[in-house]
C-alpha cells in the first residue's frame, strides 16, 4: 500500500512549450519538463489522455483505446527527416509550418494535425517501408509486439478513404468486419503501403514516448495517465468490437439543478455482459498497453463502472434515460398496489391534451392534424397517446410540419411534444417491466395521485433503489477485481459528485484513490455547507485545487465569492487571519481577504493549504502553481482554462503554457515556492 505523501502536477501534453519547439507540446518535451519537476520537488506528472482522437481536439473523445496521438510526434527526430530536410521543397514546407504555428496561447489543432500528417507521410514515403510497401525488420518486430495496430491501421485507412466520415455512413460492407475480414484487408497488397503508414506512425510515437518515459523514471518521477471510461461512437474500437458496445444507448447523466434535462455525452455505453463473458480482455489489453508508460492511471467517471446513465439513442435529451444495470417493477407488483391496466397506462404513457397544441396554433383542426402525426387519439376524448412507432423524441424534432401549420409555431409545438415525451411516472423498460422516471415527481400523472398511492409507489421505488445498489456494487466489484489486478499501475478514480453508498467502500476494497477537489469538499447536507477540514480528507485519495473541466483557482476567486468566503472562513490561519475572540473581528478579516483581489500570495496560501491535506497524493494543475508568479498570468483569467463543458469551440483543449519550460526552469523563486509545497507531511 502507498505510504509516502507525494506532490504532483497535471498538464495536457500539448500545453508544453519549449524555445526549440513552439508549435505544440510533443513527447520529447516531457524530458525538460521532468527536469523542471525534479528541481521543484514534484514527484508525479499527470497527463491528460494522449490517445488518437482523430479530428476531435478533446482528449476524452478517443478514436482508439490503444493508439497514441500522432500530433505529439517530434518531426525532426524521426529517422529520415534530416536527409529530406536537405530538399528545398520539404525544407520550405517544414519551415512554413513552424512559422505559421509559432507560439500562441491556444494552438491550432486542425492546422497542426493536418500538416504534421502530411509531413510525416513525406518522410515515410522516403523510408524503406514507404518505398517497397514491405515492413523493415524494426517495424515487423514492433507490429508483432503490438497486434492491435493491424485493426487500427485498417480502420484509419478506411476512414481516410471515406474522407473522415463516421463509419456508420460507410458502405454497408465496410460498416461491419469480422476479425478474419480485418486481417484479410490488412494483408491485401493493394492497401499494404497505406496500412503500414499508420503502423509506422504508431511505432514512431511509441519510440518517442518510451524514450521520454525512461528519462522520467530515471529521475524517480512517477508518470500518471488518464483513462477515459468511454469511447467515441465513431472509434476504431466501437467499429471493430461491436459486441462490447451498446450502440442503441448513449451515456450521460440524469437531470439535476444545473442540467434540467440531463446531459447526453453521445458515447455508446458498454455491454458489460459481453465484456465479462470475454474475461474483460479488451479492458485488460487497454490497461496493459497503458502500463508500458504509466505508473498510475486515472479512471475517468468511475461511477460508470458501477452504473451508467443510459439514454436511448432515439432521444434528444437525457430525461428518458435509466441506469444500467437496473432493477425493475413487475406489472403484477403494480396490480398488487391497486393499479389496473388503465392506471398503469396513465402512469407510464404521456397523455397529451389537444388544448396544449391548440393554444399554440389557435386552430382546433390544425392541432388535430399535428397530433395525428405522432399520436393516436383515445376514443372521442381530447387526449392523445404517442403512437408506438415513435421510439424517441428525435422523431418529433426531425418531423416536417411545414405543410400543416405556420412555421413560426413549429419550434414551440415540438418543444411541447418533447416535454410531454418525458411526462411520465414510470418507464416501461421492457414488456410489463417498469422503472421509475428520474423526474417522476414532476409528471402530470404523479401529481394526480392521492397521498396513499404516492406512498405505496415511493416505497416500491425505495425497494428498487436498494436492489440497484446491490447490483451496482456487484458489477463494480467484479470489474475492479478483474482489472486492477491485471496490471501493476496504481488505480485512481474520478468520483466527483458521487452519493451512492457503495462507491467508496468498493474503491477502498480495491485500493483505488478517490479525487478531492478542494472547492467542492464540503458537507453539502449541513447548514452553511461547511468545508471539510484538510485533515479529514480520506487518505486513500488525490487532492487537487482544480480540474480540466473547472475554472482555475484564479478565476474561482474572482467569480465565486460566496464559495471563496466560506473557504477563507474555514481556513483563516491560511490567509494570515489570527482567530480573535471577537467574532465580528473575524468576520471582518474574512470579508476583507475574500472580497479582495487574487494575488500571488493568495495563490501560494491556497496551494500550501491544499498540499497539507491527509490525501496520500496532491496533484494540481500547472496553471494553479504558476499563479504564484504574476508574470505568468494571462490578461483574462478565463483564458487559462483548459475546457468549458457544454461548449464545442477551438478554445477548448488547446491551452498552452504562458512561458517556455526553459523560463520556468530558471525561475528560482517559483521553484523554491513549489519545493516548499512539495515537502508534504
Amino acid at each position: 500500500m502507498l505510504k509516502e505523501k507525494l506532490n504532483g502536477v497535471v498538464v495536457p501534453l500539448g500545453a508544453l512549450y519549449t524555445e526549440k519547439n513552439p508549435v505544440i507540446g510533443e513527447f520529447p518535451d516531457l524530458k525538460p519538463f521532468a527536469d523542471f519537476c525534479k528541481q521543484a520537488g514534484i514527484s508525479i506528472i499527470q497527463l491528460l489522455p494522449i490517445n488518437d482522437t482523430g479530428t476531435q481536439s478533446s482528449p476524452y473523445s478517443g478514436l482508439s483505446a490503444f493508439a497514441l496521438h500522432p500530433i505529439y510526434i517530434r518531426l525532426n527526430e524521426v529517422t529520415g527527416f534530416e536527409n529530406l530536410y536537405k530538399s528545398e521543397k520539404f525544407k520550405t514546407k517544414y519551415d512554413n509550418f513552424l512559422k505559421k504555428h509559432s507560439y500562441t496561447n491556444r494552438y491550432d489543432y486542425d492546422g497542426i494535425l493536418n500538416t504534421k500528417i502530411e509531413l510525416l507521410k513525406l518522410i515515410y514515403d522516403e523510408s524503406e517501408t514507404g518505398k517497397t510497401g514491405k515492413p523493415d525488420e524494426l517495424l515487423t518486430k514492433w507490429i508483432k509486439a503490438n497486434s492491435w495496430v493491424k485493426t487500427y491501421a485498417v480502420y484509419k485507412n478506411l476512414k481516410w478513404n471515406y474522407m473522415q466520415a463516421s463509419w456508420k455512413t460507410w458502405h454497408k460492407n465496410d460498416q461491419q468486419k469480422s476479425d478474419e475480414e480485418i486481417i484479410e484487408l490488412w494483408n491485401q497488397k493493394a492497401f499494404k503501403k497505406e496500412h503500414l503508414f499508420y503502423a509506422w506512425l504508431q511505432m514512431i510515437a511509441d519510440q518517442q514516448l518510451s524514450d521520454a518515459v525512461s528519462y522520467i523514471k530515471e529521475n524517480k518521477i512517477l508518470l500518471k495517465g488518464d483513462m477515459p471510461i468511454l469511447m467515441n461512437e465513431d472509434s476504431c474500437d466501437a467499429w471493430a468490437f461491436p459486441q462490447f458496445f451498446n450502440q442503441d444507448l448513449r451515456a450521460g447523466s440524469p437531470a439535476d439543478g444545473e442540467n434540467p434535462t440531463g446531459q447526453n455525452w453521445g458515447f455508446p455505453t458498454y455491454n458489460w455482459k459481453n465484456l465479462k463473458a470475454d474475461d474483460y480482455s479488451w479492458w485488460k489489453d487497454r490497461l496493459k498497453t497503458a502500463s508500458k508508460y504509466y505508473d498510475a492511471y486515472r479512471l475517468d467517471h468511475i461511477l460508470g463502472f458501477y452504473r451508467i446513465w443510459a439514454i436511448p439513442s432515439t432521444d434528444v435529451n437525457a430525461l428518458n434515460g435509466h441506469t444500467e444495470p437496473y432493477s425493475f417493477i413487475k406489472k403484477d407488483e403494480l396490480y398488487e398496489l391497486g393499479f389496473d391496466d388503465d392506471r398503469i397506462r396513465w402512469l407510464s404513457q404521456p397523455h397529451i391534451p389537444t388544448k396544449v397544441i391548440e393554444d399554440i396554433t389557435w386552430n382546433y383542426d390544425v392541432a388535430h392534424k399535428v397530433l395525428a402525426c405522432f399520436c393516436d387519439r383515445i376514443g372521442e376524448e381530447e387526449l392523445w397517446l404517442f403512437d408506438p412507432a415513435i421510439k424517441g423524441s428525435k422523431a418529433i424534432m426531425d418531423a416536417d410540419l411545414t405543410e400543416m401549420c405556420n412555421e413560426e409555431n413549429i419550434p414551440r409545438i415540438k418543444e411541447v411534444l418533447v416535454d410531454y415525451w418525458s411526462n411520465r411516472t414510470l418507464i416501461e423498460i421492457t414488456k410489463n417491466k417498469y422503472i421509475p422516471m428520474w423526474t417522476y415527481s414532476q409528471s402530470t400523472s404523479w401529481q394526480s395521485l392521492n397521498q396513499q398511492e404516492k406512498k405505496s409507489l415511493e416505497d416500491c421505488f425505495g425497494t428498487v433503489n436498494t436492489k440497484n445498489e446491490k447490483l451496482w456494487k456487484k458489477q463494480a466489484d467484479e470489474i475492479f477485481t478483474a482489472l486492477t489486478g491485471s496490471v501493476k499501475m496504481i488505480p485512481c478514480g474520478e468520483d466527483l459528485g458521487v452519493s451512492i453508498e457503495c462507491v467508496p467502500t468498493v474503491m477502498e476494497k480495491h485500493n483505488i484513490l478517490g479525487l478531492r477537489v478542494v472547492r467542492w469538499c464540503r458537507n453539502w447536507s449541513e447548514g452553511g455547507q461547511p468545508y471539510i477540514p484538510f485533515n479529514d480528507y480520506t487518505p486513500l485519495s488525490v487532492t487537487t485545487t482544480s480540474v480540466h473541466d473547472s475554472s482555475t483557482i484564479r478565476q474561482w476567486w474572482a467569480d465565486e465569492k460566496t464559495s471563496v468566503e466560506a473557504f477563507v472562513k474555514a481556513n483563516p490561519e491560511t490567509f494570515g487571519i489570527t482567530t480573535p475572540e471577537n467574532s465580528a473581528m473575524l468576520e471582518l478579516g474574512v470579508s476583507t481577504i475574500s472580497s479582495g483581489e487574487f494575488t500571488p500570495t493568495i495563490a501560494e496560501a491556497i496551494m500550501t493549504a491544499s498540499s497539507s491535506s491527509a490525501s496520500i497524493w496532491h496533484i494540481s494543475p500547472l496553471q494553479d502553481y504558476l499563479f504564484m508568479n504574476k508574470k505568468y498570468w494571462l490578461k483574462e483569467a478565463s483564458h487559462e482554462r483548459i475546457n468549458i463543458p457544454g461548449t464545442v469551440t477551438t478554445f477548448n483543449w488547446t491551452y498552452r503554457l504562458p512561458a517556455s519550460i526553459e523560463e520556468l526552469s530558471s525561475d528560482t523563486n517559483l521553484i523554491k515556492k513549489i519545493n516548499k509545497i512539495s515537502k508534504r507531511k
